[in-house]
Parts: C-alpha cells; sequence; structure tokens
C-alpha cells in the first residue's frame, strides 16, 4: 500500500506518541490531518488491511512493526530536509515544515542518503525532534512537557513543537531554542533569568527532565 496518504497517517500516528503516551483515537487523527472523519475511518481501515494499523471501532489506532518502520522512514526524510533546508538554504524554523511535508514525498533515497551525509548524520532537526537513522533508531533522551513541570525545574529544552509558526517565531524573539535551559517559576518560566510571557509555549516546549 504505497501511496504519500497512507505514508502521512503513519507518520501522524507515529508524531502523536512520540513525545506523550496517549493514543491517537481516528477522531484526533482526522483533526491533525484536517480530513473529515469518514475518510480517516476507511483510511483505517485499508491500513489495517495492510497490516501497518491495528484499530477496533471506536478505538485507538495503533502501528504494527511494519506501520512503525515504515512511519520510522518518513520521520527520517521529513526530519532531515527540514535540518537541509535550515543549514543549506537559511531557513527559519518556523518555514520549514510545510515545505518538507512536500518534498518528504518526492526526493529519492540516494539524494537521501546524501543529504544525510553532507550534515554530518545529525540525530536532531532544528526543532529538536529526534532523527531516526537507516535502521530506524532513535536517541531521545528523558523529558517532561514545559506544562507538567514543577516550579523551580530546571531543564534545558530538548524540543519545540513546529505545528505552529506564530508561536515558534514568539519563542525565537524571546531567545528559547534547543539547547537552551530554562527555569520554571511561579508565573510561568524564565530565560537567563528573564520572564517569558508567551501564549501558550508551555504547551509546546519539551524540557530535559
Amino acid at each position: 500500500m504505497a501511496s504519500p496518504a497512507a505514508d502521512d497517517y503513519l507518520k501522524t500516528v507515529y508524531a502523536h506518541t512520540e513525545w506523550q503516551d496517549a493514543p491517537i483515537t481516528p477522531s484526533v487523527l482526522a483533526a491533525k490531518l484536517g480530513i473529515a472523519p469518514s475518510s480517516v475511518t476507511e483510511m483505517v481501515k485499508k491500513l489495517a488491511a495492510a497490516g501497518l494499523v491495528s484499530h477496533v471501532p471506536y478505538g485507538a489506532v495503533r502501528l504494527t512493526d511494519a506501520g512503525t518502520r515504515r512511519a520510522l522512514a518518513m520521520v527520517r526524510r521529513h526530519r532531515l530536509i527540514e535540518t537541509w533546508l535550515v543549514r543549506e538554504f537559511d531557513y527559519g524554523w518556523h518555514e520549514v515544515h510545510d515545505e518538507a511535508e512536500v518534498l518528504e514525498h518526492t526526493i529519492s533515497d540516494r539524494l537521501l542518503e546524501g543529504i544525510d551525509a553532507r550534515l554530518g548524520r545529525p540525530r536532531f532537526d532544528p526543532h529538536g525532534d529526534a532523527i531516526p537513522d537507516a535502521d530506524g533508531h532513535v536517541e531521545r533522551e528523558p523529558f517532561v512537557l514545559l506544562a507538567d513541570a514543577a516550579v523551580g525545574h530546571v531543564g534545558r529544552v530538548l524540543r519545540v513543537d513546529d505545528r505552529d509558526p506564530e508561536i515558534l517565531r514568539a519563542v525565537e524573539a524571546a531567545g528559547i531554542a534547543v539547547g537552551v535551559d530554562v527555569s520554571v517559576t511561579p508565573g510561568g518560566f524564565s530565560v537567563d533569568g528573564t520572564q517569558a510571557e508567551i501564549a501558550h509555549a508551555a504547551d509546546v516546549i519539551w524540557l530535559t527532565a
């Protein structure tokens, strides 16, 4: 079942549980993909028939081993392309997601390998998401979502969600980037002793636990 649409479904299911434990439901999958629930139901049935996901009516959608391998291959493509665009073409980290969504379905395996080699085989993309290696292996440190971190916790930024360009721009303007230390305060969080005031930022930033 080779199709860009199928790959997008598998990648979205994988990404949903990458930084939290709650499994994805068809309704959440439909919302993330911007597709009608009825269309999602049909595609999930096809993916299940192909052995790529497991699903029971009204239940969660989970990747099988085969589905996970294919999802990791697409995630690798997407994140290597994002990293390439930032490093080689001076894209901002808020600009690369949509470009990568298009390019990930078009470049050859040979070009992808060349990009990986040229970049020095990076382990993380510009947003801090782990780039699977060619064998599907992923490295990740223990983490906590900023919104769930206790007051007084100090952690290094591991990841910033890339779905909202406006929040990414605001986070960058506040001096927050992957690798920066953040302190959780009673009023929110601070960077280098300066309180940061960014709406919804606590829901899109992950720190070292």
